[in-house]
C-alpha cells in the first residue's frame, strides 16, 4: 500500500479556470474530470449472490442480517450528486440509484443507540462516519450508476454514496453498518487521513496544513 497520505501531500495543487457557477461547486484543491477513476486497495471481490449479506449490528435495538433481495425490495431512489476524491479529482452530476440511508433505517426498523457508525466492506476494509452524515437525503446504498448496475470495480453489488464527504467514505463492496460509541478511525483514517473528510474544508489529512496532489488519480484506471 505504501503511505498514500504522504504521496498525496507531495504532489502539486491543481489550478482551475472554470465559470463561476461551476467553480463554486468545486472544493479547494480539486480538479474537474469527466472520467470516473478506479481507486481501491486489494483485489476486486467476486460473489455468489445467494451467499451475500449485509449486517446491521453493534449499538442498535436489534442486530439484523439482510439479503440482496431484501435491499432491492426497499423503496428505490435516484440521486444526482457531485463527488470529490481525496486524490484531487472531482466529477459533477453523477446519478446513482439505490436505497436512501434514511429510508433504509425505516425499512429495517432498527433504532440506533450511538452517534457513530463504522462502515464495513470486504477485505476487512472500514471507514468511520458520523450518523448525522448518513442521515441526509442524498446518502444512498447504491447498486446502479447512470442507469446501469455498478461495475465490479466501482463497488457492485452495493456501495455507499456519501457525496458531501471525500469519496473514500463512500465505501465500495459494502457489507455492514456497525453502530459504535466512539468515532474510531477506519482503514484510511488509521493511515493518515482525516476522521471527518469534508472536501470544502479540505479535511484530507489528520491535522496538518495541506500541500496536496494533482496527478495521483491520473495514473489510475477509469471508466
Amino acid at each position: 500500500m505504501g503511505n498514500k497520505a504522504e504521496r498525496i501531500k507531495k504532489t502539486k495543487v491543481p489550478t482551475n479556470n472554470l465559470p463561476e457557477e461551476l467553480a463554486k461547486r468545486l472544493p479547494p484543491g480539486q480538479v474537474l474530470t469527466e472520467r470516473f477513476p478506479i481507486l481501491h486497495e486489494g483485489d476486486v471481490p467476486s460473489y455468489e449472490m445467494n451467499q451475500w449479506n449485509l449486517r446491521i449490528f453493534g449499538a442498535v435495538s436489534e442486530n439484523i442480517t439482510l439479503t440482496y433481495d431484501d435491499i432491492l425490495k426497499m423503496p428505490q431512489s435516484t440521486v444526482t450528486c457531485d463527488i470529490h476524491c481525496v486524490t484531487r479529482w472531482s466529477r459533477f452530476d453523477n446519478t446513482f440509484t439505490g436505497v436512501k440511508f434514511v429510508d433504509f433505517l425505516k425499512e429495517i426498523g432498527v433504532t440506533p443507540k450511538s452517534e457513530f457508525v463504522m462502515i464495513h466492506a470486504d477485505h476487512n476494509y472500514t471507514a468511520n462516519v458520523k450518523l448525522s452524515d448518513l442521515n441526509r437525503d442524498d446518502v444512498l446504498l447504491a447498486h446502479s450508476f447512470e442507469g446501469k448496475p455498478l461495475t465490479d470495480k466501482h463497488g457492485w453489488p452495493l456501495r455507499l454514496v456519501v457525496p458531501h464527504l471525500y469519496f473514500w467514505k463512500s465505501v465500495k463492496w459494502l457489507r455492514g453498518f456497525e453502530f459504535v460509541n466512539k468515532n474510531h478511525p477506519g482503514f484510511w483514517e488509521q493511515n493518515g487521513f482525516h476522521l471527518n473528510a469534508d472536501p470544502f474544508l479540505e479535511e484530507r489529512f489528520s491535522g496538518e496544513e495541506l500541500p496536496i496532489p494533482e496527478d495521483e488519480w491520473e495514473r489510475k484506471d477509469y471508466d
